[in-house]
């Protein structure tokens, strides 16, 4: 399964008129694909995060299309776009954003039972059908493989900024996902924490998932199938 970017643009206005337009990303053209990883880098501005958020059906593109399995994701009701990134699609948001009264294992599993206590007995077929596998003991396995199973009653205000990040990679995994997006997963970690991080992200590529990584640390190109640059919102395959 591929998700496709066609001519993708985005600006924004500028200027007491309105009428000056910085174009965050030009026109871009790029296919994630089922079991590679794909690593983004750029300078700060560049327009990296922004590719990946209209790729991540977050950020409506001003010209272009985002097409998955013929469908164009920005075509879809907000409802359906919204229930579609649910099943399919994993975000590891710059920051580690995390909710800090709840325990690790009530954050990884919150946005899965919201959604089951809306849809009832007909989330786990839709989820099925949309490749979605969110268990309790995928959750508890993703701890382990993170190294985190002890903490999983902790409140995620406690944990170290490495911990919250392999949180929220495990938050990313729970429900299966087939495409990934992962902004600036290993910025600030140490050694060990950014190996444990990048190889998780590559066993899920393995597996089958496909997964896109925005990052400026070096190391994550070596766990990459292909590598792109962005230059001033112009997109270079490298």
């Amino acid at each position: 399964m591929n998700l496709e970017a066609s001519a993708v643009e985005k600006w924004f206005l500028r200027g007491k008129s309105g009428s000056n337009r910085f174009f965050a990303v030009r026109k871009t053209s790029l296919t994630l694909e089922s079991g590679k990883v794909c690593v983004l880098t750029g300078r700060s501005g560049s327009g990296k995060t922004t590719l990946m958020n209209m790729m991540a059906g977050l950020l409506t593109p001003d010209g272009g299309k985002v097409i998955l399995d013929g469908q164009d994701l920005y075509a879809m009701p907000d409802d359906a776009l919204s229930r579609l990134r649910n099943r399919m699609f994993g975000m590891i948001p710059q920051g580690a954003d995390v909710l800090p009264e709840l325990t690790v294992m009530e954050n990884i599993t919150l946005v899965q039972h919201i959604y089951r206590n809306r849809a009832g007995s007909a989330f786990s077929a839709e989820a099925e059908e949309g490749g979605a596998g969110f268990s309790s003991e995928r959750c508890e396995k993703l701890l382990e493989q993170m190294e985190i199973s002890h903490l999983r009653d902790v409140q995620a205000k406690e944990l170290s900024g490495g911990e919250r990040r392999r949180m929220c990679i495990a938050r990313a995994l729970a429900g299966n996902p087939k495409f990934v997006f992962a902004d600036e997963p290993t910025s600030d970690l140490d050694d060990e924490n950014t190996r444990i991080i990048l190889s998780m992200l590559r066993q899920a590529a393995d597996k089958g998932c496909a997964v896109m990584i925005v990052s400026h640390d070096a190391e994550a190109e070596a766990y990459a199938d292909r590598k792109w640059r962005m230059d001033a919102g112009q997109l270079q395959d490298i």
